[in-house]
């Protein structure tokens, strides 16, 4: 049985990766540049070429395949829309899988996907959801709320150096999870028949706004943050603008998901439910506070042995001798 994984090289699709390599699992990769998915090949998954943008590329990877995760989503730097990589594309992966006989297919949506009609991202989540349960595969969607992971950029790395942290609007309080327990799930949902063509939410421990996370991590930092609030109306006219501009129609979409960020209403459910199904121990999913503080006293100790090491370097240094005159200027 092989399993491929689609989108292996990104923050979740790794720990997918990863996660089904250490349970066994013959891993099938579908990459677009294998020098950026090496580390993929050292795990020890097969690399494959292909580009959901290119349907003919899908046929070829999906050969011998049995289950499909498929972990991919596009990016803010890409230079494709949300439309081609998250709509157009899923919809080409969807049908190459049924058409290779996959006897399982895994997909990542969005929490509340369907309260948003208005936000591009959460709309074609919600239209791929449906997509996916019509072509008549077999298959589990499990729908997140935040990677734990994002945070760190967001609030740990500017909160550190000292530079501005952004809020918009009223913060929605969001039950973020770590992407290794996200995995978990992942590779469950393979071996579990209650799972077949079911949707289930996979969140963290608890809701936690902007304003409790930037808390926390100034608690465990000891270091004050620098909070900038920016108005969602300004957000707003930026989005507008943007969608003059071809160019812009990416970060234009991309803006519109503040709206849900911004909204006040919580992305969080109840997971004991899901847990039992699974066959998961909710005890060892990782907590908000557990993962800062492992990331905070990992950077911290890195920080003191920086110091220590240029206040070693300092002492080390050879004071300079007075200049000597010379002899002959010594005599006059």
């Amino acid at each position: 049985m092989t399993l491929l994984i689609v989108g292996a090289t990104g923050t979740l699709g790794r720990q997918v990766a990863r996660r089904a390599i250490d349970e066994g699992y013959k891993v099938r990769c579908l990459v677009r540049s294998n020098k950026k998915a090496a580390f993929l090949k050292e795990w020890g998954a097969e690399l494959v070429p292909g580009n959901l943008r290119y349907p003919e590329s899908l046929a070829e990877a999906l050969k011998g395949v049995t289950q499909v995760i498929d972990a991919s989503t596009s990016r803010p730097t890409d230079s494709l829309s949300i439309k081609q990589v998250d709509w157009e594309g899923k919809v080409a992966l969807i049908q190459a899988a049924k058409a290779a006989g996959v006897e399982r297919f895994v997909f990542f949506s969005i929490l509340d996907a369907d309260k948003y009609p208005e936000v591009p991202l959460m709309e074609i989540k919600r239209c791929t959801e449906v997509f996916l349960a019509e072509s008549g595969l077999n298959y589990t969607i499990l729908r997140l709320a935040g990677f734990m992971q994002g945070l760190i950029g967001q609030y740990g790395i500017p909160i550190l150096e000292g530079q501005p942290v952004w809020v918009t609007g009223n913060s929605s309080p969001i039950a973020y999870m770590d992407t290794q327990d996200i995995a978990k799930f992942a590779i469950r949902a393979l071996s579990v028949p209650e799972t077949e063509n079911q949707t289930f939410p996979v969140v963290g421990t608890r809701a936690w706004s902007a304003e409790e996370i930037i808390n926390l991590c100034e608690r465990l930092s000891g270091k004050d943050a620098r909070v900038t609030r920016m108005p969602i109306n300004l957000l707003r006219a930026v989005r507008v603008i943007m969608r003059f501009f071809q160019w812009g129609w990416n970060v234009a979409d991309r803006l519109a998901f503040t709206e849900v960020l911004a909204s006040g209403k919580q992305l969080n459910a109840e997971m004991d439910e899901v847990y039992t199904v699974f066959g998961l121990d909710s005890q060892q999913t990782t907590t908000l506070e557990s993962y800062l503080q492992e990331y905070f006293s990992r950077i911290m100790k890195k920080l003191k042995e920086v110091d220590y090491q240029k206040n070693k370097n300092k002492k080390q240094k050879p004071k300079k001798t007075p200049f000597k005159q010379s002899s002959k200027a010594n005599s006059q």
